[in-house]
């Protein structure tokens, strides 16, 4: 009975710049978007800085309403498509449908909760001193849900730019050029027409670029009220 209830209207865009805006539902400030296919990046501009988050199938978008903007700190969203992408809209009907079905609003609020803790993981490597570190651990980050594992290693088949990817772990473009450089001089990434290439493991690229492996990282300590907590 759940997979009727949960049918929604969607639709599909080609890859380039997307407006999102025009899809929500006027009446409904809480309609969202469910990605069903395809790789999208939502760039948010505050001040002069752009960061880029990237989106895949299972991932909510909820375009922001006048109500949700900061009042003094202006960020602006802008969204693009890498590749074709399909969504479907989940708007007032859509809820109507699904309000005796927990089961639906549960799945999708994991999947909210799922986007929430990857942005955490992602912040935590932008927060490294190294670039070239940054940038392996942001691809391995994306291995396991983007990757294809081919004989020596995961072959990631996304158009990631060097601007992406610096976006993605606060550094410039040149600096991400040459950090790659680096490391496809040292065997560790390379890159074709068919996507970038990670060369063996996560484990073996810290250990070349740090000469520790991830379990050998220093531990991090935050202060709570005056105390340090490992």
């Amino acid at each position: 009975m759940a997979r009727p209830a949960a049918t929604a209207i969607t639709f599909e865009l080609d890859p380039g710049q997307l407006d999102l805006e025009k899809w929500r539902d006027a009446s409904s400030p809480g309609t969202g978007l469910l990605v069903l296919a395809g790789a999208v990046v939502e760039y948010a501009r505050v001040y002069d800085r752009i960061t880029a988050e990237l989106l895949g199938r299972g991932d909510v978008i909820q375009p922001r309403d006048e109500e949700q903007r900061d009042a003094f700190v202006s960020c602006e969203l802008i969204w693009r498509a890498l590749e074709p992408a399909r969504f479907a809209i989940l708007d007032v009907a859509f809820a109507d449908r699904v309000r005796t079905f927990p089961q639906i609003g549960d799945e999708l609020l994991r999947r909210v909760e799922r986007r929430a803790r990857d942005l955490e993981v992602v912040r935590a490597i932008a927060a490294q001193p190294r670039l070239d570190v940054r940038l392996v651990l942001l691809l391995w980050h994306l291995a396991p849900r983007w990757g294809r594992v081919e004989p020596g290693g995961i072959r990631l088949p996304l158009p990631l730019t060097h601007e992406l990817l610096g976006r993605m772990v606060g550094a410039e473009r040149p600096s991400v050029t040459h950090a790659l450089g680096r490391l496809a001089a040292a065997g560790l990434v390379s890159e074709d027409s068919g996507g970038r290439h990670l060369h063996g493991t996560l484990e073996e690229h810290l250990g070349t670029l740090t000469g520790r492996s991830p379990d050998q990282g220093e531990k991090a300590h935050v202060s709570t009220g005056g105390q340090s907590a490992q």
